[in-house]
């Protein structure tokens, strides 16, 4: 697997990085995924919505809302502006089988549940070498 991702939210320089190992889908079905942030403003409430196309085409949409601001499991939540966040977390595909091809995978996070204050937006490139069948 080949992985990019970019900031398609303004030109300036963001404090970002996403680590997925092992980089192979082939023989594992669990993967170990670091993230480290610098948010730009406070995180109390964050809804993320996920868009995939599977070459050209509209292949997953998912939304969750993973911070509401009262009693909130996930790390992220309550995180302040400026502060380092770092997360490591698993992400298990067992069920999921990729076919070899582009994904385009754009992930959005808002501040609110309208959807119109976007805090993140990353695009991704996925690009599968081999068919895993």
């Amino acid at each position: 697997i080949n992985m990019k991702y970019c900031f398609p939210v303004d030109s300036t320089a963001h404090a970002f990085m996403f680590n997925l190992t092992p980089c192979s889908i082939m023989k594992t079905h669990v993967w170990e995924a670091t993230v480290n942030w610098i948010p730009r403003s406070d995180i109390t409430f964050l809804k993320i919505v996920f868009h995939v196309w599977y070459n050209g085409a509209k292949a997953f949409h998912w939304k969750e809302l993973l911070c509401s601001g009262t009693d909130d499991e996930y790390a992220v939540c309550e995180t302040l502006k400026g502060e380092t966040l770092t997360e490591e977390f698993e992400i298990k595909g067992s069920r999921t089988s990729f076919p070899k091809g582009n994904y385009n995978i754009i992930l959005e996070g808002f501040s609110d549940d309208s959807e119109t204050n976007m805090v993140i937006c990353l695009n991704f490139t996925m690009i599968v070498k081999q068919d895993v069948f």
